[in-house]
């Protein structure tokens, strides 16, 4: 919504500066986009007169101009073809910056002739107008004087950004209201006295029956003898100022009653309808309209049209057509106000993909009054610029049920807000407004809304207004209770662990992706989803119509995106939600990461090598560290799921529980996403992890032991089929206490331990709490650890 500060002055009487009007804007809800104000940028330039033209002896297109600046004789080079002796003209002097071609104007030689600043077009500074040569001044205008007060140009433009609700604020009149309840001046009256007229309109309405709630109220004025030339220059200049073309007088009164008061209107040249009669209705089904913007638009059976004899020529609310438009001919005028359905309006809109200011009103709702309350003023402003006669209103339609009333309770400001206001005050703001109050009672009012305010239905509303009115900065300051002496932590413990996930995986090189919950349903079969019921009705693309059942495809894609491109050893991972159902526990959230390329880079000493299993098992075992599972209590079950390589690949468990998997992607994997490299991945389901829980944040008192490590070595010949980290734990569970570090540092497979079995070197690490090993303890050690690793994995120990 644009506007001028004069503009909004014909509303509100005010002294208040351009900048505490701007900060009331936003204090009661209008956010300032833009504020352009000309008297900043074109402060400098002055009218000048030009004494003298002289060739420049240098350059056949260049002139050198003597220019009486009030009294000062300025040499000025100049190419414009009209610079003449006696013309008047803009001057941006020496130090001025020009908006136009965004420069400072310098003191400077061009080919050997000092030139002492700039002679203006109007393109230069910004404005409309013909640019072909510099710009041309009456022979009155003053030299010396300010060319933005000369050209009445210092008149700022605010644009503000209007909230849906707000449809009464698409007019200047609403802005100023608002103003004025706020105390920012006082509105100014509106005579919208009726106006009788002088004869009968020719035209009349005539509604069809199944239109009578979405046109609920029609009026209509005749004007016979108007005069259609140039619209006023101080209405063309408000126009210009808000990107609004000037065309015409009437068309120009239509777009300015619909700014200046949010009331769109649409004028019929009254010779172009065939007939006395518009007709009301719905469109016949593919009814063709040539609007005005010089478009054909194909209606169908539900849309809402006006139209005479020869068919329809208004989609309604939204535009008009151009075989019953006014013209530069236009002598007799019949103009329309009236009040459509919004919903109607925006359904149109949207299916002829029609966008209007007068469909940006509508649609918003609009003073269901107005047909009736501005016809009189309406039709004076019209005949006060374009002259003539006004018909008798004829009108059609029973109108707008908008009055209601709402039964509010003053006290119920403060027990919404905690603002503290005198029950006489909240009175007078919603009296300024234009509610009617009835306070007979201290503690209960009715209260009636405005036909302008279809946003408020409530007493809730009723406090928002008033505090919008009053000042949120009336809002007290008050804590917090304090429910504990300890402030509880920021994070629950499951909202911390995405937290930690994120910092380890990025400290350990990787970047962190953000993709779509959804893909392609051709991908999700691949990974075990697919299923219809998780499909989307409306998805935003062909290639995302289906809820992801893992991570690792959209990082595959981004993978392949960002190698077609030319990037080299890619490192990504994502922590979002997946989903394998429709109900609620479907929903889960996962940890997930491809890696392709070198993990380690070569140089002079150490050759480079690529991305394998072993690196993102080492991820795994991070993140189970990082969610506080011991590497020591998981399990590695061969192969993984189907989308990995069966021979590189293992599902992590807990227990009887699949935290994970990790993995080679399989080659037809990635041939079916264009990826010729190996990849490695690994895919964490977080929800599927425990979580534990802690008596304290503070880490356990270390103690270190003041006696001497022991370090024993155990080689078992075991079948191939069980895993190291069975016997690891084997070995560990025989003497928990005892151990401070395990670690494999041979396997061995050959003829000499049989077929089908190898042999696990395991190294330990014994450390003494009370006192050092005796010889006998450490036997007993021995001995358990043997028994263990042969109960549990019938092992023995090698010879």
């Amino acid at each position: 919504m644009k506007f001028t500060l004069n503009w909004l002055r014909d509303h509100l009487d005010t002294s208040r500066s351009l900048d505490e009007i701007c900060e009331g804007l936003v204090s009661l809800g209008h956010e300032v986009e833009e504020v352009i104000d000309p008297a900043k940028n074109l402060s400098d330039f002055r009218i000048v007169e030009i004494r003298d033209v002289n060739p420049h002896p240098e350059a056949d297109r260049l002139k050198v101009c003597s220019v009486d600046d009030n009294g000062t004789l300025l040499q000025i080079v100049c190419g414009a073809p009209n610079a003449r002796v006696g013309l008047k003209t803009v001057l941006a002097p020496v130090g001025s910056y020009v908006p136009g071609i965004d420069i400072i104007i310098k003191k400077s030689n061009i080919r050997g002739q000092e030139s002492n600043g700039m002679l203006c077009a109007f393109s230069e500074l910004a404005l409309d107008g013909n640019s072909d040569g510099i710009i041309e001044l009456a022979e009155h205008a003053e030299i010396g004087t300010s060319y933005i007060e000369y050209a009445d140009l210092n008149d700022p433009i605010i644009e503000i950004a209007i909230t849906p609700n707000r449809g009464d604020c698409l007019g200047v009149r609403g802005i100023a209201r608002d103003l004025s309840a706020a105390g920012f001046g006082k509105l100014k009256s509106l005579d919208t006295s009726e106006c009788s007229g002088v004869f009968d309109s020719p035209i009349h309405w005539e509604l069809a029956q199944d239109c009578k709630e979405i046109a609920p109220r029609v009026t209509g004025r005749f004007f016979r003898n108007v005069s259609n030339g140039d619209c006023p220059n101080w209405m063309a200049k408000r126009l210009n100022a808000i990107g609004q073309r000037p065309i015409s007088a009437l068309v120009d009164i239509t777009n300015y009653i619909m700014i200046d008061l949010g009331r769109p209107l649409h004028a019929f040249d009254a010779d172009k309808i065939n007939g006395d009669t518009l007709f009301i209705r719905r469109a016949e089904n593919e009814e063709k309209i040539f609007a005005l913007n010089e478009r054909e638009y194909t209606c169908t059976s539900d849309m809402l049209v006006i139209g005479d004899k020869d068919g329809a020529d208004d989609i309604a609310g939204i535009m008009g057509g151009q075989r019953t438009g006014i013209s530069n001919t236009t002598k007799n005028l019949f103009l329309e106000i009236a009040v459509f359905d919004p919903v109607s309006v925006a359904t149109t809109g949207r299916s002829l993909n029609i966008h209007s200011d007068a469909r940006y009103r509508f649609e918003r709702g609009l003073d269901g009054e107005s047909p009736d309350s501005l016809s009189g003023y309406i039709a004076r402003f019209v005949q006060k610029i374009c002259g003539g006669e006004i018909s008798h209103v004829v009108s059609v339609g029973d109108g707008v049920e908008w009055q209601r009333k709402i039964t509010f309770k003053p006290e119920l400001t403060r027990q919404l807000t905690g603002i503290e206001l005198a029950h006489t005050e909240q009175s007078n703001i919603l009296k300024d407004l234009g509610f009617v109050v009835k306070n007979d009672q201290d503690h209960s009012w009715e209260v009636m809304p405005p036909a302008w305010r279809n946003d408020v239905d409530g007493e809730a509303d009723l406090v928002e207004e008033i505090v919008r009115i009053a000042g949120y900065d009336k809002l007290p300051m008050v804590s917090l209770p304090a429910t504990s002496v300890v402030a509880k932590p920021v994070y629950s413990h499951e909202q911390l662990r995405p937290v930690l996930l994120r910092r380890m995986l990025v400290a350990a090189g990787l970047y962190e992706a953000v993709t779509f919950s959804f893909m392609a349903q051709s991908d999700a079969v691949l990974f075990d989803g697919g299923d219809e019921a998780l499909t989307l009705v409306n998805p935003i693309s062909s290639e995302l119509d289906c809820m992801r059942p893992s991570i690792l495809p959209n990082l595959l894609q981004a993978l392949s995106r960002n190698m077609n491109r030319g990037t080299k050893n890619i490192r990504l991972f994502e922590i979002g939600p997946v989903f394998h159902g429709t109900k609620e526990t479907d929903q889960t959230l996962s940890c997930s990461g491809v890696l392709s390329g070198d993990f380690q880079y070569g140089d002079w000493q150490s050759n480079a090598r690529s991305v394998d299993v072993f690196d993102v098992k080492k991820i795994m075992e991070q993140i189970c560290e990082t969610l506080s599972i011991s590497s020591h209590s998981l399990i590695m079950k061969t192969p993984g799921p189907k989308w990995f390589h069966p021979g590189q690949s293992a599902t992590m468990m807990l227990g009887k529980i699949a935290i994970g998997s990790f993995g080679m992607i399989h080659p037809e994997i990635l041939r079916e996403f264009d990826i010729k490299v190996p990849v490695a991945a690994f895919d964490c389901s977080i929800n599927a992890v425990p979580t534990t829980r802690k008596k304290s944040v503070a880490r356990a008192l270390f103690k270190p032991s003041a006696f001497q490590n022991v370090e024993r070595d155990f080689a078992f010949v075991l079948d191939q089929n069980v895993s190291a980290s069975l016997l690891l734990r084997a070995v560990k569970a025989a003497a928990k206490e005892q151990i401070s570090d395990i670690g494999i540092f041979d396997v061995y497979e050959g003829d000499e331990i049989g077929h089908g079995k190898k042999s696990i070197a395991v190294k330990i690490q014994l450390t003494p709490s009370d006192a050092t090993f005796t010889e006998k303890e450490l036997q007993k050690i021995s001995n358990d650890i043997i028994k263990s690793v042969e109960k549990q994995c019938s092992a023995t120990l090698r010879g």
